[in-house]
């Protein structure tokens, strides 16, 4: 009797002990299954994206239909000093992130209507951040005694989003002092172009990019809409010094140029053509369709089908750097998302489409109370060259579209679906065997 009653002691606390444990277990599996559904919901919302309705490179400019939501988005970041934030990862990240987001702004203010409530707040969102572009932190990286003041990348940028902010407003609507301002940037720029023994200005101290010299052209070319063209002369020297420059390996336009002579000391690189081959049109038609095409056929590519703009011409190899970010397969992620907005520039739907539903992708762009951003909007900089890729307007409306060679083989989607599919198992299989085993488990302590 005595030996029952102390078994029955030893019992009560093990089967309660046992029984607590089980539904620790049953509570830990269910946190684990939610996560995992939480997890498993946007891959397969992001399998749709890849098959969005396609947007309308070859005709009249038209908004796509989140970019106003990219730019609510972008707004607030800048105003909780995602510029400032910017900056730190490179010299030009406060000024990127504000120029961008205000030439996007000013693209979808050219796709509706004069009177149209998107312009009138285009207009006022565009000179907002052309404002700030004359803040301390935005001048602060360059130097007030290049030629012209604060180098081409900064009177080059901001003096094409300023005339582009012109051709959205009516004549009566110019505010005198900016008109002005235009104006003088733009002579600015025109003089320190026609003093140059070299077509390639210098935006730091001894240091030449050719592609922010052909912004700084591109703006003049829009600066001559404005002021009776009175750059032509400057801008047809510059484009015979360029082209008598260009990169041999390539026939492009160089990555980085000696600042004394403008000749190449570095090949063209995707990160930089990707930009030169967008705003060419804006300089000569015809050159920049002949370039056009040739960062086409040396630095477009796919990877298991998708396509992706390298860094690096065919048959050349380097490493990532700041211009370039990581690269995966020789492949840019910042190239790739700015040659979005190229081909949407020529109208080539071929190589826009897919890399703008590929992004849609990767990116895992998600709309959070009517503002979408991007990777979690963990880089606001990227965000902005992407609304400025996704806004870009054909270069000409009254012109057809050039005819360009399929890029992406018919498949292209099937490995992300693949991924995803991988993604799912590794998610799910491993809590289909826990939950046999927590079966087992309990048999075996019922029992």
């Amino acid at each position: 009797m005595g030996r029952f009653r102390l078994t029955i002691l030893h019992h009560r606390p093990l089967s309660a002990t046992r029984s607590f444990q089980s539904e620790i277990m049953t509570v830990r599996r269910r946190i684990i299954q939610f996560i995992a559904l939480l997890c498993t919901i946007p891959l397969l919302l992001i399998q749709f994206r890849l098959y969005l309705p396609p947007t309308d490179v070859a005709g009249p400019g038209r908004v796509p239909p989140d970019a106003v939501a990219q730019l609510r988005f972008l707004r607030g970041a800048l105003d909780r000093g995602a510029g400032e934030e910017m900056q730190q990862l490179f010299p030009e990240g406060f000024f990127f992130s504000h120029v961008l987001y205000g030439l996007a702004w000013v693209d979808v203010g050219a796709a509706v209507a004069a009177d149209d409530p998107l312009r009138a707040q285009a207009i006022a969102e565009a000179w907002r951040v052309a404002d700030r572009l004359d803040a301390p932190a935005a001048l602060a990286p360059f130097s007030p005694a290049l030629d012209p003041p604060f180098g081409v990348f900064v009177v080059g940028w901001g003096t094409w989003l300023r005339t582009g902010i012109l051709t959205l407003e009516a004549p009566d609507q110019r505010a005198p002092e900016r008109v002005a301002r235009v104006a003088a940037d733009c002579d600015a720029l025109s003089a320190a172009f026609a003093r140059s023994a070299t077509p390639f200005l210098t935006s730091y101290p001894n240091q030449a990019w050719p592609v922010d010299s052909v912004v700084g052209i591109a703006a003049l070319s829009r600066c001559n809409d404005r002021f009776a063209a009175r750059y032509d002369d400057v801008i047809a020297r510059w484009i015979a010094m360029a082209q008598e420059r260009s990169d041999p390996a390539t026939g492009l336009l160089a990555h980085r140029a000696d600042p004394r002579s403008g000749q190449p000391i570095e090949s063209a690189r995707g990160s930089s053509q990707s930009i030169i081959v967008r705003f060419l049109p804006a300089i000569d038609v015809e050159w920049g369709l002949d370039q056009y095409r040739r960062f086409r056929e040396q630095f477009v590519t796919t990877v298991a089908g998708l396509p992706g703009v390298r860094e690096y011409p065919r048959g050349q190899e380097g490493s990532g750097d700041v211009d370039s970010g990581p690269l995966l397969a020789g492949v840019s992620l910042s190239a790739t998302t700015v040659t979005l907005g190229a081909a949407r520039a020529w109208g080539d739907a071929r190589l826009a489409e897919p890399l703008r539903l590929g992004g849609e992708f990767l990116g895992m762009g998600i709309d959070i109370g009517g503002e979408k951003r991007y990777a979690l909007g963990v880089l606001p900089v990227g965000d902005a060259f992407l609304a400025w890729s996704k806004t870009a307007p054909l270069w000409s409306a009254a012109q057809p579209a050039p005819a360009f060679d399929e890029v992406a083989p018919w498949w292209w989607r099937l490995p992300l679906h693949a991924v995803s599919l991988a993604l799912l198992a590794l998610i799910w299989l491993p809590l289909r065997r826990s939950a046999h085993a927590s079966t087992r488990r309990r048999m075996i302590l019922s029992g």
